[in-house]
């Protein structure tokens, strides 16, 4: 109790639970009075739910998570201005220089990051076209009346603001103003436009060559797609593109791609030799394909022949749906499947329930008796007293109604399966081989078990 008590006055609850202390602030209200230790030029927003409040800040680079395409955000403007040096066409052709070093020394994966970038410079740039946004550029003349080392101090102290002069990472109002009267908006040139959208598509090119190298086939698909969005014409894109497809057996596809470059460009012996790797790969395929269909369609008429063949032998078969695992082992026609005039061959289980031992007969045909393979069975390698011999031994199946049925020794396979008392298991026939002193016994309890279950 005492300790319950101190803990009441640490969290200040009157005895009605009720906390102690000022009352939350009246909507609308200064917060900023309340907490002094707010950095210099911070300014709290009032009057604004907590949702307008997050919209608010997701609107400032350091804290937004999604770029809004819906609207200009200036502060975010100026920090991709920033980014690097010069203008989107000066910055993309260092990237594609850069990627091309990359490509010739076979660094595929850092070829593709620069190409990459230079694309995301010019992407940006499209973007903003289509949005019918004007560039912004700083104004002349505030840039002539700096000296080199004023603008570098002008870059640094950009960077600053946008991340807050005060380690805020708040924008104060005075500053946005500042900036906006020195940047202008300006048209497009025409000629630099065009020169941004070759470049942009060199750059898609050659980033699917890149993603071709490292089996990014779909990649290499997408950004030959786009370069020819830019240019209908261009037949690295088709070649490229054609070759990704080849790559993961689109063949249809991959030719008509293959065709298109060829109607732009006839003589194009790279697509010449891809042509004839396309029709090389179609003709394999084909006969992949032939050969498939084939052993599918053998092996529905295999099954339709031997069941054609069970029924007219009179064999029973059943399935349990948990068949033993017998590798390769299956009721079959031999020795073709295909014949209907071929033999039938079980899988047949010899178990020895008096000493609990057991052999397996892979092929066991419907013309061969039980004698027959007794001969090379016995004498069996645990049988020291030699109580399994093919004269000392009885032979039984169970039936389909769970009984035993007298198996004879000399018998047909054949004979004791069509008899339709005995039906094949699971792909599988169970004999059960007894010695001759110990069969009545066996035979016994047998019954006595089946009775038990019953």
């Amino acid at each position: 109790m005492d300790n319950l008590a101190n803990d009441t006055r640490d969290l200040k609850l009157d005895d009605n639970n009720v906390p102690i202390g000022p009352a939350p602030p009246p909507a609308g209200a200064d917060l900023s009075t309340m907490f002094p230790g707010l950095p210099a030029g911070y300014k709290v927003n009032t009057g604004m739910t907590l949702e307008e409040t997050i919209a608010d800040l997701n609107k400032h680079p350091l804290f937004m998570t999604e770029l809004d395409d819906a609207e200009e955000n200036e502060e975010l403007a100026a920090l991709q201005s920033l980014a690097y040096d010069g203008t989107p066409l000066e910055n993309g052709l260092n990237f594609k220089e850069q990627g091309n070093e990359c490509f010739k020394a076979k660094k595929w994966a850092d070829a593709k990051e620069f190409y990459g970038k230079g694309v995301q410079i010019l992407q940006a740039e499209e973007f903003r076209r289509s949005k019918g946004i004007k560039k912004k550029v700083q104004k002349q003349q505030e840039v002539a009346m700096r000296s080199e080392e004023e603008q570098k101090a002008f870059e640094e102290r950009e960077k600053k603001r946008l991340a807050g002069n005060d380690g805020s990472g708040v924008v104060k109002e005075d500053e946005k103003t500042a900036t906006k009267e020195e940047y202008e908006e300006v048209e497009d040139d025409p000629e630099e436009t065009q020169k941004e959208r070759t470049l942009l598509e060199q750059l898609y090119v050659n980033r699917a060559a890149c993603h071709l190298e490292l089996k990014n086939y779909r990649s290499c698909t997408l950004d030959c797609a786009a370069a020819l969005r830019l240019n209908p014409k261009n037949v690295k894109a088709f070649y490229r593109s054609a070759k990704a497809l080849l790559a993961v057996n689109k063949i249809v596809e991959s030719d008509d791609a293959c065709a298109r470059g060829l109607e732009i460009d006839s003589s194009n012996a790279a697509l010449q030799q891809l042509a004839k790797e396309i029709i090389a790969k179609n003709e394999t395929v084909t006969a992949h394909k032939k050969a498939e269909e084939k052993r599918a369609a053998d092996a529905r008429r295999k099954e339709v022949l031997l069941k054609a063949a069970l029924e007219a032998r009179n064999i029973k078969t059943r399935s349990t749906g948990k068949p033993p695992d017998m590798e390769d082992a299956h009721v079959q026609l031999v020795p073709d499947p295909l014949d209907p005039q071929s033999s039938l061959s079980v899988p047949t289980m010899l178990l020895y329930p008096a000493d609990y031992e057991s052999d397996f007969i892979k092929a066991f045909n419907e013309t061969e008796s039980l004698e027959q393979h007794f001969g090379y069975v016995f004498p069996l390698p645990w049988d020291r007293e030699n109580k399994y011999t093919a004269n000392n031994v009885e032979c039984y199946v169970e039936t389909v109604s769970g009984g035993l049925a007298k198996v004879g020794k000399k018998v047909s396979l054949l004979k004791v399966l069509s008899s339709g008392n005995v039906e094949i298991v699971d792909d599988l026939l169970k004999i059960f081989v007894v010695p001759k002193g110990k069969a009545e016994g066996w035979v016994k309890d047998w019954k006595e078990k089946k009775l038990g279950r019953k």
